[in-house]
């Protein structure tokens, strides 16, 4: 606990795994986060300027709650103990061996190594107003009072013949108070060498102490079963006692200074502020944050505003983590069989406590009317229903009559799903029964199959989006659909092996199975048919999430793996590795965040959808991608991440470039505007219609700027005096040059190549074509053999099936010129009917797809669907 002059008000550091977390105490806001450690935090402590952290035997000091300024290395154990002192700082290893620091030049002031077997230090402590000396308490139960400036043992304290735990100054000055492993507390004059009084707890040992001092005579003690006592220092008993504040042992605990506050945390992940306002001393929760304090089971998001995640724990609590902001977490408490008879009972002796929720879901569309929520339980045939408005278990159990007054061994909950409208919740059971309740008045209404719906074990339920399907799958490999409400069976599909978990996607009707041998297949209930199937795990799948808009399936196994699915194109798209194994995933509903939790970890952890935020190239990975370790998202920035140059170039995104044609068998459209093609037949009309019907008089007047002839000195040029007697001979030499076009069609007949005359006419305007087609006959200055060139330009179009509708539009138009020099030659019309044929085929072809096409589309708009 940490008072900041400045902004006069107190905070509080606590560590969070690898990094501190600095919280203010009148919110319990989260203000700073420390950039994180290599490994996780074991020993804290603070003074006025910095924090000290430290791992193992390495020692750091963050400033202005986030930048490591000092790293202090020299132990040889893992150090267990710190006490900052002035410009020092104390630590002590389990090896015995206390290092007096130099925080400035990192240096070693002073070195003092103890002896095991004589003295174990165990707590240190600077007692208020003695200069340059500590306080050492021991494990053989003595005390030694040091002068660190001077390295010398001013006194040694006989002690409780109980080894120390904690050692706390009281705010008397010379007084100490003196936490034993047999539960009692010394009260100790330091000066006189005197016990003021002496307190026992019945709790084992003494983990913390704290005194209160806004005026109030009052001590804490805290215990490894998570009690506190309160003890009153006049009247020298006991004042009250605060049963259950944790769940596990109290590690920290400070009063405010000044104020009725008190601050506790514990290993059960949860930090408390008690405020002391009430009759008879004791505390009640003013303010707390907390996690789960044991790993989370299944994690899902609740809602469709992708703002809380509903998390299911070992420790058998429901708890909601917002992704918005700490302040909005909720608990909705632990599961009971009797809700009364544990409240009496109190946590520690709880035999009505439910075990862990394994599965469960839930459905915001009636959770103001009644409970939304519905949960399975390890091992225990009862299924619950909870009130995320009222953060409360509701009213109802789930269960089959027949086992209503006794509860059978063996048989139990394993999958349970809610429908979309929130109404009914559907429960398969371990035997094969699959069940249907109503939320609102948990009453029964009917299971499917005579007696079982499968012969095995049911491994999932899920009711698709209208409430007209019901599917389960058992573990003898079959999966069903059933009518919802007329509870008959419609099909029956057998898999290739038993499933493991089947998860539905509503939205798309696309279900997803995975197997017992890690694989993975995906299901499109519409035609009841597997649609994909991805064998692509070495482990068994623990859980599965789909994007919110279907194309991905996302997929976590012990194999350390998590790995995104290309739904449309079959393909894996991602792939990284992580230190311990995702147990459950789920995909935010906006597509925004990953959720994952994992083996032996409290956390929830967040992942960026990077689609988001810039283009990634989302091409399959290779047959051999072998994936890189990740590590796991924390709460502060990660430092210094240098993406390798292959990475980069990888997710590069690769502009497609579609090849001239898809398919041989296929009819491929040039990409030309239509404007070249399409008006070739009335080009005469066009022209006819653009004729101007007068020709435009050029005026007879000066320039405006009279031309001049290039030279040093400016002369004007004499006007050209117009002359009509120009020569009506035409010069056929100069017309008689040969195109370009024309030159490759006559290049063509020898080559049978014809892909550079077609790439011209490509490239020419309609007129301009016309005009080269014109001059392909004999009386154009052409000649037959290039026109039978061009016919064969044409049927190599038709044959290659491209460019299809310019070579209809070119055949139109050198018909439309050259009729009549086509029938006077034989070789031309042999050419032109070997033409026609082809023309033909290729249309009949294309004209019976259309059809076909055609016809569904009027079916599908005129039929009653």
């Amino acid at each position: 606990l940490r008072y900041h002059g400045r902004h006069r008000q107190f905070y509080l550091a606590v560590a969070v795994g690898r990094s501190v977390h600095t919280y203010n105490v009148n919110k319990l806001g989260l203000v700073a986060v420390s950039n994180a450690l290599p490994q996780d935090i074991t020993c804290l402590a603070a003074d006025r300027m910095l924090i000290f952290a430290s791992y193992d035997n390495i020692l750091h000091a963050f400033a202005r709650n986030k930048e490591v300024v000092h790293t202090f290395e020299g132990h040889k154990a893992s150090i267990h103990l710190l006490q900052p002192f002035g410009d020092h700082v104390i630590s002590v290893d389990v090896d015995n061996v206390l290092i007096v620091w130099d925080i400035q030049s990192e240096e070693q002031y002073l070195q003092v190594d103890f002896d095991k077997a004589t003295f174990a230090v165990s707590a240190v402590l600077h007692p208020s107003t003695y200069l340059n000396k500590i306080l050492l308490g021991s494990e053989q139960g003595s005390l030694q009072l040091w002068n660190i400036k001077s390295n010398k043992l001013l006194y040694s304290f006989p002690g409780w013949h109980s080894a120390v735990t904690t050692l706390e100054q009281a705010p008397a000055v010379d007084v100490v108070a003196v936490g034993l492993v047999s539960g009692h507390i010394i009260v100790h004059n330091i000066k006189f060498d005197e016990t003021l009084m002496k307190f026992q707890q019945d709790w084992g040992p003494i983990t913390a102490i704290a005194f209160r001092t806004d005026g109030h005579t009052v001590m804490a003690a805290g215990s490894p079963i998570g009690h506190i006592a309160l003890w009153d220092l006049e009247e020298k008993k006991v004042l009250c006692q605060m049963q259950d504040a944790h769940s596990t042992a109290i590690a920290g605990m400070s009063f405010v200074p000044g104020e009725p506050l008190l601050i506790t945390n514990g290993a059960d992940n949860a930090i408390r502020v008690w405020i002391f306002d009430g009759p008879g001393g004791t505390g009640r929760v003013l303010r707390s944050r907390m996690g789960h304090s044991a790993p989370p089971t299944e994690i899902r998001y609740h809602g469709q505003n992708g703002e809380q995640i509903l998390s299911a724990g070992q420790d058998g609590t429901l708890q909601s983590f917002s992704t918005v902001h700490e302040k909005f977490n909720k608990s909705l408490g632990r599961g009971s069989i009797n809700k009364k008879k544990s409240k009496k009972k109190g946590l520690k002796l709880d035999t009505m406590a439910l075990p862990p929720i394994t599965v469960f879901a839930s459905e915001i569309a009636h959770e103001s009317d009644w409970d939304g929520i519905v949960a399975c339980h390890q091992g225990y045939i009862t299924c619950t229903t909870w009130n995320y408005q009222k953060t409360s278990m509701g009213a109802h159990k789930l269960r089959p009559e027949e086992f209503g007054k006794h509860k059978p061994i063996g048989i139990y909950a394993t999958a349970v799903d809610i429908t979309s409208c929130g109404n009914f919740a559907v429960v398969g059971l371990s035997t094969g029964r699959v069940d249907v309740y109503n939320m609102q008045s948990g009453i029964h209404r009917g299971c499917y199959g005579k007696e079982r719906a499968h012969e095995g074990a049911i491994r999932g339920v899920a009711v698709d989006g209208l409430n007209q399907l019901i599917i389960t799958a058992g573990s003898e490999g079959l999966i069903k659909f059933w009518k919802f409400k007329t509870k008959d069976l419609v099909y029956c599909t057998e898999l290739s092996s038993s499933p493991s978990g089947i998860l539905l996607h509503r939205d798309s009707g696309i279900l997803g199975i995975a197997f017992d041998d890690f694989s993975v297949s995906v299901l499109d209930i519409e035609t009841r048919k597997i649609i994909r199937t991805f064998p692509g795990h070495h482990g068994r799948i623990n859980d599965m999430t789909f994007s919110p808009d279907g194309r991905w399936l996302i997929t976590s196994s012990m194999d350390c793996t998590i790995k995104t699915w290309d739904l449309p194109s079959g393909c894996l798209i991602d792939c990284f590795l992580v230190d311990s194994a995702a147990v459950s995933l789920t995909m935010s509903p906006t597509g925004d965040f990953l959720a994952s939790t994992h083996v032996d970890d409290l956390g929830i952890y967040l992942w960026s959808n990077r689609s988001l935020y810039s283009l990634v190239s989302l091409r399959p990975l290779p047959a051999d991608y072998e994936p890189s370790v990740v590590t796991l998202p924390s709460t502060c920035p990660v430092q210094d991440v240098d993406v390798s140059e292959d990475e980069e170039t990888c997710d590069e995104m690769i502009e497609y470039v579609s090849p001239e044609q898809l398919g041989e068998q296929l009819v491929t459209l040039s990409s030309l505007p239509e404007s070249r093609w399409k008006n070739l037949l009335s080009l005469d009309v066009i022209k006819k219609k653009n004729k101007p019907r007068e020709p435009p008089k050029v005026p007879k007047s000066a320039p405006f700027f009279i031309p001049t002839i290039p030279g040093l000195i400016p002369r004007y040029v004499a006007p050209n005096e117009e002359n009509d007697t120009q020569s009506k001979v035409v010069n056929l030499g100069v017309l008689a040059q040969k195109s370009d076009f024309y030159i490759n069609l006559e290049e063509a007949l020898s080559t049978n190549e014809y892909t550079a005359p077609l790439n011209l006419l490509k490239t020419l305007g309609p007129s301009r074509i016309e005009i080269e087609l014109r001059g392909l006959a004999p009386e154009g200055g052409g000649s037959v053999e290039v026109m039978l060139s061009f016919l064969r330009m044409i049927g190599m179009m038709l044959n290659k099936k491209y460019n299809f509708e310019l070579a209809q539009a070119y055949l139109a138009l050198f018909f439309k010129l050259h009729l009549k020099a086509l029938s006077s030659e034989p070789s031309l019309l042999e050419e032109t009917s070997r033409l026609s044929t082809q023309l033909e085929e290729t249309w009949i072809h294309l004209q019976t797809l259309f059809r076909q096409s055609l016809c569904v589309l009027t079916y599908m708009k005129s039929a009653l669907l």
